[in-house]
């Protein structure tokens, strides 16, 4: 039976897990809208950010330095391997890059599960933010209710960057002409490689914020990945404020189905990407793809 105290739970976690699929998605739609690269690593990405960040946990007992571990590691992780690899495919089609990302996904997954192993593990919610809030009409974890204030403010922190900075202005004047930027000696090579770490980082960031809500396995990114394209279909692929939005109806859509039958929430999900690009091919705040 369906309580009110139960719908509006509900409510919340949907709005924590939606706020926790934008953080996600943005970094997804970014590197997208900024490089042009379908990346099929930004579930193994967020894997490994929550893996940093618990190693960090353990050697310091600090869930304050595994966030930054986190974000960190795979700011690191995501410049090394945009220099390395992603930097020669650019230019190639889309299903190059699909091919190169997704083998890179399979690696980073096998060597996480190498190096910890393939049992869950979790890292504890700091003491701060642990327990129950009292909200006057209902219970809630309080832990939750930071998540979603931690990612308001990651993703305002992003939009910022990316949108109200010379960085923002010179990687959108990249994309229109690289020949003319570089002209202006810029370069333009170095600009996208912070721009595609950036994207790793905040994977690696939401993965250790999830980690003690959802426990750590090598394959949770999988699943996350899904969800992480479909919210960037429904918002619209290469829009900043669309993975917001569509990371928000997500989120909902997967909390409130739930609460009826878990069996649907995928299905539910699916349903609405499917109507969304039925009425708006380019997604709720999508704009003129790439050619």
């Amino acid at each position: 039976m369906i309580t009110w105290s139960n719908f509006v739970a509900q409510l919340f976690n949907g709005l924590a897990l939606g706020a926790l699929l934008a953080l996600i998605s943005s970094g997804l739609t970014i590197i997208y809208g900024s490089l042009g690269v379908l990346n099929l690593a930004h579930g193994a990405m967020f894997t490994l950010g929550g893996y940093a960040g618990l190693a960090a946990y353990q050697a310091t007992g600090s869930f304050a330095v595994a966030v930054l571990a986190g974000a960190a590691a795979l700011f690191g992780f995501g410049v090394a391997l945009e220099r390395l690899i992603i930097r020669h495919f650019y230019a190639r089609p889309h299903e190059d890059q699909l091919l190169v990302t997704f083998g890179l996904a399979i690696v980073i997954v096998e060597v996480v599960r190498w190096a910890f192993s393939s049992e869950s593990q979790s890292v504890a919610a700091p003491r701060l933010f642990s327990g129950i809030t009292n909200m006057g009409f209902m219970l809630y974890p309080t832990y939750r209710l930071t998540v979603v204030v931690i990612c308001a403010v990651a993703l305002l922190a992003l939009f910022l960057v990316l949108y109200k900075t010379r960085l923002g202005m010179i990687v959108r004047a990249g994309i229109e002409d690289a020949t003319m930027v570089d002209s202006l000696g810029i370069n333009v090579g170095r600009v996208f490689m912070v721009v595609f770490g950036v994207g790793a980082m905040a994977a690696g960031f939401a993965g250790i914020i999830n980690a003690p809500i959802v426990s750590l396995t090598p394959d949770v990114g999988e699943a996350i990945l899904v969800q992480a394209f479909v919210v960037v279909v429904i918002g619209g692929v290469g829009s900043f404020p669309g993975a917001v939005l569509g990371g928000l109806i997500a989120g909902e859509i997967i909390s409130l189905t739930s609460m009826v039958n878990p069996a649907y929430a995928y299905i539910m999900l699916f349903a609405v990407m499917t109507l969304v690009l039925m009425m708006r091919p380019r997604g709720l705040l999508g704009v003129k793809g790439r050619d």
